[in-house]
Formats: structure tokens, sequence, C-alpha cells
């Protein structure tokens, strides 16, 4: 009889947060040149993905207090990585959206984060990238559920 080891829940999902965490922070550092705070580079990754939003969606979505993300779009604005404009209808509102430096901004962000993971990708062995690419199914199913 073949005694199969027997593997923790809980320490799994420690380890697979602790490794993921680490991937993450990694990735955030080798693509933010510009040392944009993270709320700050959540925003313009949101405005990216979901077009233009208002400061209340954005709050929403970002889960934060209107006035804290009025205080982030006030500095990406003043850095010109945002800009507003009217609410197609609803005049009483304002939508924020990229400016053209913005979306340059998170094109070279993607750029690096990509860059640096095909990089670390590269110094791995056949077998780890064969590992890696297996359990890629199972990651992305954790996410979904």
């Amino acid at each position: 009889m073949i005694n199969e080891p027997i593997y923790s829940v809980d320490v799994i999902a420690k380890d697979l947060t602790a490794a993921i965490s680490r991937v993450l922070r990694r990735l955030r550092t080798e693509a933010n040149p510009t040392e944009l705070a993270l709320s700050q580079m959540g925003v313009l990754s949101r405005l990216e993905q979901s077009g233009p939003m208002t400061t209340a969606e954005l709050a929403r979505a970002e889960l934060m207090k209107p006035q804290s993300m009025g205080i982030i779009l006030g500095s990406l604005e003043q850095e010109e990585l945002v800009k507003r404009q009217p609410h197609p209808t609803d005049r009483r509102q304002i939508l924020f959206v990229l400016s053209e430096a913005g979306e340059a901004m998170r094109t070279r962000h993607r750029a690096m984060k990509r860059d640096w993971l095909v990089g670390a990708l590269e110094r791995l062995e056949p077998a780890q990238l064969e590992a890696l690419v297996a359990v890629i199914p199972i990651i992305r199913e954790i996410g979904d559920s």
C-alpha cells in the first residue's frame, strides 16, 4: 500500500497566498518607475479596463470612500494622467477617463510587467515551466470561484 501525502488545505492556502503576493509585489515594483501609489495605479488600471467612470463608480469599484477617490483623481488629474469629460446622459455628473499620457503609462506599465515576468520564466528549467503551465488553469479556476 502506497502512502499518499495528506496536504493541509490551510497550509496550501497560506503558501499560495504568500507566493502570489510575492509575485504581485515584484510585478508592481518592476513596473512602477513613476512611483505612483498603489491606489493611483489601481484607478488607472480600472479606467483602462472599464472605460469612463464617475468618482462614485470608481470609489465603489475600488472599495473606498468617494472623498478618498476624489483626492486620488485630483492627483492623477494634476499629473495629467486622467481627464474629465461630461456624462452623456446626466449633465450633473463628470466622467473620468485616461488621458493620452495615462494610456501611455498603462501601456509602459504592462510591458514592464510582462518583460520582468518573461525574464523570470526564462530562468526556469523546462520541467518547472511544464509544472507552471499545468497549474495555470487551476489558479484561474480558483480566481473565478
